[in-house]
């Protein structure tokens, strides 16, 4: 079968008629018609029954769709990719980032950006480390903050800053000489037993605090589970218990409704820069990069 053959068919399948199918492809409903006689002419087979002027896909259609589906799918990536190409005719950065990150760290690096890019055109859209690695392999975002290395091969991941986790509780938990000392999973465990606010299951910080607090003998109850690390800090912000966050999270909080200490032994934390290994940066966005980075090495010196 040739492409256009899989692009009728699909389209066929989808819709189930041949006037649907044209509609969909934008093409005449003779044209349909030739190109599926084509390709079961090719076959050797027919793929439809044809009763009263409706088809009725056979088997055959059905295991032949399963197929086609995946090609489609990549077709459709393929069209992404060259729309994505096409429209960077314009000076246009697009960054992609995890919803944290986003929230922390991009409002004041954006704003330093903009003295020196001020007409230049930025997208910003919040994702997952996974969909942000789709993004960058389909050119349809230039560069992408995350805290997670993806260790993909077709990723570029350069770390641009570094903290350690942190434990933060509401204003008032701790005396001023104990939050300049780091605080360990047993006391953690014990001070807090019940109040942990933790982060749900699969998530890779949340992984760590948990596999931490076990090399300790230490074992969590969480009764309250949230699924992003803002939910986690505006938790702790309004007194409703105590959380282990990523330090960006934790220093983009309320200073006068949270307490925060390093975790001990100290965990690092990396803010990685990702871009797709194929594309290298333009100007602009190797610069808002770098605001990036400044803002939020900034941002964790302000804490200590």
């Amino acid at each position: 079968m040739r492409l256009r053959h899989i692009e009728v068919f699909h389209a066929i399948m989808q819709v189930g008629t041949i006037s649907g199918a044209a509609q969909v492809l934008h093409i005449s409903q003779p044209a349909v018609t030739k190109v599926l006689q084509h390709a079961e002419l090719q076959l050797g087979m027919p793929l439809f029954e044809r009763v009263r002027g409706k088809l009725y896909p056979k088997p055959e259609a059905h295991r032949l769709f399963a197929e086609t589906e995946k090609l489609h799918r990549d077709l459709q990536g393929i069209r992404r990719l060259a729309a994505s190409l096409k429209s960077r005719a314009g000076e246009t950065v697009r960054l992609v980032s995890t919803p944290t990150l986003a929230i922390s760290v991009l409002p004041a690096a954006l704003t330093l950006w903009r003295r020196d890019f001020a007409e230049t055109r930025c997208e910003l859209a919040t994702f997952h480390t996974t969909e942000i690695v789709n993004a960058l392999r389909l050119g349809e975002a230039d560069l992408a903050l995350s805290l997670q290395d993806p260790r993909h091969p077709g990723i570029e991941a350069e770390p641009i800053a570094q903290g350690a986790l942190t434990v933060m509780a509401p204003a008032g938990t701790w005396s001023a000489e104990e939050c300049r000392t780091p605080l360990s999973a047993a006391e953690l465990g014990g001070q807090f037993a019940g109040e942990l606010i933790g982060l749900a299951d699969g998530d890779p910080l949340g992984e760590t605090v948990v596999a931490a607090c076990e090399a300790q003998d230490v074992h969590p109850v969480f009764h309250t589970v949230v699924q992003t690390y803002q939910i986690a800090r505006s938790l702790v912000e309004a007194g409703a218990g105590s959380a282990v966050l990523d330090p960006f999270t934790a220093a983009s909080a309320a200073p006068d409704k949270v307490q925060c200490r390093p975790w001990a032994p100290a965990i690092p934390v990396q803010l990685y820069l990702l871009s797709a290994s194929h594309a290298p940066l333009s100007h602009g966005a190797r610069e808002l990069a770098n605001c990036i980075g400044a803002v939020a090495r900034g941002l964790l010196e302000g804490c200590r």
